[in-house]
């Protein structure tokens, strides 16, 4: 698979020859849908707490005596049933992640690729690299690049990207991550993928390696 490769100011300077196993892949909807549970889960704090009946204070007294009241026997006011009692079957403090097949993960990232590929999505730059950190600068990149909303950006960890991340750091709408950085949740929210020629070879041949 063949993807044109860009200059920041939105020229085409070359192609490139991709992975078709990373790139053009079968895409696996339940991979994408389980990697991206998983990394929702791990997000969540587990801090959720209620309090059972030996919990809550209070109730100390028997509410009334055994037998002559023709009501039903009572030990506690604190009895889940009764007002400012104990919650029953409550939630209560715990993690919520979940283990996942490497290979399912990798099936998910190489899915995703493909999706951002296939839907036109997918952007190939010849370097990130910018002479100085200015925010109006990287704004006028994306620009040239054509992004108007979430954008996903992938580099190598070798490149000169320094400038290039420090200027998009106000921008809400703009990530950047190293190739070891990728992850599912982040590529499946971003409208657009871009990536520089180096992070897309390197990534054809770590998800490619199976």
């Amino acid at each position: 698979m063949k993807l044109d490769v860009l200059d920041l100011t939105g020229k085409k300077v070359s192609d490139i020859e991709v992975n078709d196993s990373v790139f053009n892949c079968e895409v696996n909807t339940q991979a994408i849908f389980d990697a991206v549970l998983r990394q929702q889960s791990s997000l969540r704090q587990g801090t959720h707490d209620t309090k059972g009946r030996s919990e809550v204070s209070g109730g100390g007294k028997k509410p009334f005596r055994q037998k002559g009241t023709g009501r039903a026997r009572q030990g506690s006011t604190r009895a889940t049933q009764y007002r400012h009692g104990g919650v029953p079957f409550g939630p209560t403090p715990r993690s919520h992640t979940f283990k996942l097949n490497r290979k399912v993960r990798r099936l998910a990232l190489r899915s995703g690729l493909t999706l951002k590929a296939n839907e036109n999505n997918l952007i190939c730059i010849d370097s990130i690299e910018m002479d100085k950190i200015k925010t109006k600068d990287f704004v006028k990149v994306l620009e040239n690049l054509g992004i108007e909303r979430k954008a996903y950006f992938v580099v190598d960890i070798d490149e000169d990207f320094d400038n290039a991340y420090l200027s998009l750091r106000n921008l809400g709408n703009i990530q950047m991550t190293t190739v070891e950085g990728l992850n599912i949740l982040d590529l499946q929210n971003a409208n657009k993928l871009v990536m520089t020629k180096v992070a897309a070879e390197k990534l054809g041949e770590v998800l490619g390696n199976e």
